[in-house]
């Protein structure tokens, strides 16, 4: 795909361009990554993408593009067929386990145990007791805003409540790099909204790198400083496109020029991905 630039006439935004244009720090690096499963299927073919520390980037395309495969090579929960996956510091994603969370699409609670106990999970798992864990425990809740909820079960949660506990588990282990696929999927719009805002109050406090996987070209734009735009068959970036608005976002922002924009940019470049895909 060929560099563009917004309009001349729009307001003050960003631009699309070809892939691994950004600058900055980086964190990780996929690199001319393929990933084959045994079935045959080609989930992605001569991936480059690098994550900078400090970013909110979403990854934005159809089904069966490749984002959550590329989020689980990330984590180190699956491996590519090829390429490099090289972290800042060296070694590979589970040596680096210790800085990485991970939020799926559905909570995954255990749910015989309270809400303070799943989130003990993790450092129950790294062998840190439960005394010396509950600062911590006590730190992710009220981050969260579930203090209160602390002696709770998953049964008497709502699905928004439900989802506090598991980015409070993920935050656990206080990692550098935030992986969430598609954690809002399933939710109702008001608290969709609510919990966009919560997780860009959780960057800007906390201050780790989140990668984001999400079909809601909305989402990611009110979301990100950088939006990675993925065709599939086999799932590879198309675009980029770099969100150049303040990180402090509210409700007002969804409202402005720039936004409505960048939507129509992310729009474009989806249907660009869908079309590219339908063409192969």
């Amino acid at each position: 795909m060929t560099a563009q630039t917004a309009p001349s006439t729009a307001p003050s935004t960003g631009s699309i361009s070809a892939p691994g244009h950004a600058s900055g720090t980086a964190l990780v690096k996929l690199q001319g990554v393929d990933k084959t499963f045994p079935n045959g299927t080609i989930a992605l073919s001569g991936l480059d993408l690098t994550i900078r520390e400090g970013e909110f980037v979403s990854l934005l395309g159809p089904s069966g593009c490749g984002k959550s495969t590329a989020l689980r090579i990330l984590a180190g929960l699956i491996t590519a067929t090829r390429g490099a996956i090289n972290w800042d510091g060296g070694g590979d994603s589970l040596a680096h386990q210790r800085d990485i969370g991970f939020v799926f699409q559905e909570p995954t609670l255990m749910p015989w145990a309270n809400v303070a106990d799943n989130v003990y999970l993790p450092l129950r798992l790294r062998g840190v007791s439960r005394k010396a864990a509950a600062q911590a425990i006590d730190s992710c809740l009220s981050l969260v805003g579930l203090e209160q909820f602390a002696k709770s079960y998953p049964r008497e949660l709502s699905g928004g409540m439900k989802m506090r506990v598991s980015i409070a588990r993920a935050l656990s282990l206080r990692p550098k790099l935030l992986l969430m696929d598609e954690p809002f999927a399933a939710l109702d719009e008001i608290t969709r909204f609510k919990l966009n805002d919560d997780i860009l109050r959780l960057q800007r406090e906390f201050g780790c790198t989140i990668v984001f996987v999400t079909h809601s070209v909305f989402e990611s734009v009110y979301l990100s400083s950088r939006i990675v735009v993925m065709a599939a068959r086999p799932g590879r970036i198309i675009a980029e496109i770099d969100v150049d608005a303040p990180r402090a976002r509210d409700k007002d922002f969804r409202t402005t020029p720039a936004y409505g924009d960048y939507c129509r940019q992310a729009s474009e470049a989806l249907h660009g991905a869908m079309g590219f895909d339908e063409h192969l």
